[in-house]
């Protein structure tokens, strides 16, 4: 084989190497170009998650922010406390059920009747049955109890109502609106027209009180106001009172209690103390077992039972006066008073 053909041999197997090495090159560079980016993208989450992550110093002015918020909060409600109490000096408590009255028997077996609690009212009002739409108005109780008088005044209403957990007070009916979970009503019973009404957040999922299933709220008046007693399904079921302004039914405070809505079949207030009363589902002698004061004054532990007459009822609504510091109740369709002996909440506190 002469020379000339050795180098061309030669110089074609460099040239294969070359190329070779140029597809290896091309290779090598695409992975590290690949691996860098990897790399930037690495760098990039670092840093986001470096900026994500709070610093110890962050999480301490968190919590101490939450904690700020916490103790405003605490300071907002005993402000409305403080207010509420302001507005009435209000300072007795229940000391005992002294005498029972039966009044008249009118009616279904479950209903409602009461007097307008207001200033100057002798009116008394009776709601039969538990849907309805009648409500009947006497000029006074004496009116009522005479078997033969009829009714001062029959208002029709443009809706059913529900339970019987209504109230008058100031000359409007507040009641709780049939076919509706939580929607009250504000009512003029001069002329029977809509005046306002609302929607109560979180109320009409449960029976107020288990003895008396067909009240899923419950209006009440006390030397403070108008309130709505209801059972929080997410609480246990126990009862929540909320204050409500009697004007405009907003909202103005709510407290959650550890009175239970079961074995209950009614409940009132005096001074913004919560009472429940208790039986059993056959019937039995009524008894108040469990309290809640919005100002913690008066608590459960510290109360002995409260016994009303002796007598075998059933309950079917339970409304106070104020004024003539009575219970108004329906029972089994008989029209009932009793009336309450209240104290001074520091005499009682030193028995």
């Amino acid at each position: 084989m002469s020379v000339t053909q050795k180098l061309y041999d030669l110089s074609s197997e460099v040239r294969g190497y070359m190329s070779t090495l140029s597809v290896v090159r091309s290779e090598v560079k695409s992975q590290v170009d690949s691996v860098s980016v990897r790399i930037d993208r690495m760098e990039r989450e670092l840093e986001y998650l470096e900026n994500k992550i709070p610093t110890e110093t962050d999480i301490e002015m968190e919590e101490a922010l939450l904690e700020q918020q916490i103790k405003a909060a605490e300071l907002d409600l005993l402000k409305k406390k403080a207010k509420i109490l302001l507005a009435n000096d209000c300072n007795t408590a229940l000391s005992q059920i002294q005498s029972l009255k039966i009044v008249k028997k009118a009616g279904d077996i479950c209903g409602s009747w009461f007097k307008d609690p207001s200033e100057g009212s002798a009116k008394v009002y009776l709601l039969s049955g538990i849907r309805n739409n009648t409500v009947l108005e006497f000029g006074s109780l004496q009116s009522f109890t005479e078997s033969a008088s009829s009714p001062a005044k029959v208002v029709q209403l443009p809706f059913h109502w529900q339970g019987s957990g209504h109230v008058v007070y100031n000359g409007f009916l507040y009641c709780h609106k049939a076919d509706t979970s939580n929607e009250i009503m504000k009512v003029d019973v001069h002329n029977g027209t809509v005046v306002d009404s609302t929607l109560l957040p979180g109320a009409g999922r449960l029976p107020v009180y288990s003895l008396n299933p067909n009240t899923y709220l419950d209006m009440a008046v006390d030397e403070l106001g108008l309130w709505v007693i209801h059972a929080d399904a997410d609480y246990e079921g126990n009862l929540v009172i909320t204050k409500l302004d009697k004007g405009t039914l907003a909202v103005e405070s709510s407290w959650d209690t550890q009175c239970r809505s079961r074995d209950a079949e009614g409940a009132f207030l005096i001074c913004g103390t919560l009472y429940v009363v208790y039986n059993t589902r056959y019937g039995g002698r009524s008894t108040v077992q469990c309290l809640y004061d919005i100002h913690d004054t008066v608590h459960s532990t510290e109360s002995p039972v409260i016994f009303f007459p002796k007598r075998y009822t059933s309950h079917c609504s339970i409304h106070y006066h104020p004024g003539d510091k009575q219970l108004y109740a329906w029972d089994d369709g008989y029209q009932t008073i009793y009336t309450v002996e209240t104290r001074r909440v520091d005499q009682i506190m030193t028995e």
